[in-house]
């Protein structure tokens, strides 16, 4: 599973603006919203499963960086979007440091090898130290868009 197959650069949010963990999920939420990857009828119940999945254990997983994800019944295919905090945000992580990196993940309750995939996708990249620094200096999202298309082009995993 390629970025591509589930981010779309309208969603992409570059410079987020929220300064805690429920800020960030909705402003990414709102993001799909807006660019027409999820209905806009089912946003505050996205939000809410997503801050559920977080009460299990933050997805902040270490390094800057945190995959927020839910399985929810309104999509029909995984939806994904990428935001960055400069300053970063407090979001619990396993690490304890802020987290700059956002990779926010909605799938369909019946489709979880894709939601598996995309993780593990996700988690590859993201142990590539020059995609991340990349990543966190990207300043809109068409750059980010052209670092997810060449790590989907294995461009920075060796």
């Amino acid at each position: 599973m390629k970025f591509c197959d589930f981010v779309k650069e309208e969603a992409i949010k570059p410079e987020l603006e929220s300064q805690d963990k429920e800020g960030v999920i909705q402003e990414l939420v709102a993001s799909l919203v807006a660019s027409g990857m999820l209905d806009a009828d089912n946003q505050e119940s996205i939000v809410e499963a997503i801050m559920k999945r977080e009460e299990l254990g933050s997805t902040g997983i270490g390094r800057g960086i945190a995959v927020p994800h839910t399985k929810h019944p309104s999509v029909d295919r995984l939806v994904g979007t990428v935001g960055v905090s400069p300053e970063g945000v407090d979001f619990k992580s396993l690490d304890g440091e802020k987290v700059q990196l956002f990779f926010l993940l909605v799938s369909p309750p019946d489709r979880p090898g894709d939601h598996l995939r995309a993780l593990e996708n996700i988690s590859r990249q993201l142990r590539d130290e020059t995609f991340c620094r990349f990543l966190k200096q990207s300043k809109t999202a068409a750059d980010i868009q052209q670092l997810l298309e060449e790590a989907d082009n294995n461009q920075f995993v060796s």
